[in-house]
């Protein structure tokens, strides 16, 4: 049924490319959407006057390669200790889903990731770790880390 509401639809566009965009975006699905949309999002921090540690792994990070277009697969990891904010972690989640379709480094990446993450929490101390699953038999794993824990209380 939908092939032949397709085919209909096609015949009654003005170029192949407007059928594309026009299939593309009825076949988003709410995921896509979201993830598309996705934008950082805090909260406050329940504990400020207490120094503690938020550690977040995201083992199923993935952008692709700006050279060969070849997927990167990755884990991710979030060590921070936050001042007056901390991440929510629905956003969080959606947001590192926007670099599947990126072709990006993975030096680009996890320094992107750092400083947006540190440019809206403002933590205390803030690290992340970009373990990238090996391809063509080399393992790269990125560190960015702030200085050691600096108090930011005003």
């Amino acid at each position: 049924m939908h092939c032949l509401n397709f085919r209909l639809l096609a015949k009654r566009l003005a170029s192949p490319i407007s059928f594309v965009i026009i299939l593309n975006r009825m076949e988003k699905k709410y995921g896509e959407k979201a993830i598309e949309e996705a934008q950082l999002e805090v909260w406050e921090n329940p504990s400020p006057e207490k120094d503690y540690t938020i550690s977040i792994t995201f083992p199923e990070f993935t952008c692709l390669c700006p050279r060969s277009g070849y997927p990167d697969f990755a884990t991710i990891k979030i060590n921070y200790i936050p001042d007056k904010f901390i991440i929510e972690l629905r956003s969080l989640k959606l947001w590192l889903n926007k670099f599947r379709n990126r072709y990006i480094s993975h030096e680009a990446a996890a320094n992107e990731i750092y400083d947006s993450l540190y440019e809206i929490l403002k933590p205390r101390y803030l690290e992340v770790i970009a373990d990238f699953n090996p391809r063509g038999n080399v393992h790269t794993v990125i560190t960015v880390r702030s200085e050691e824990k600096s108090s930011q209380k005003e």
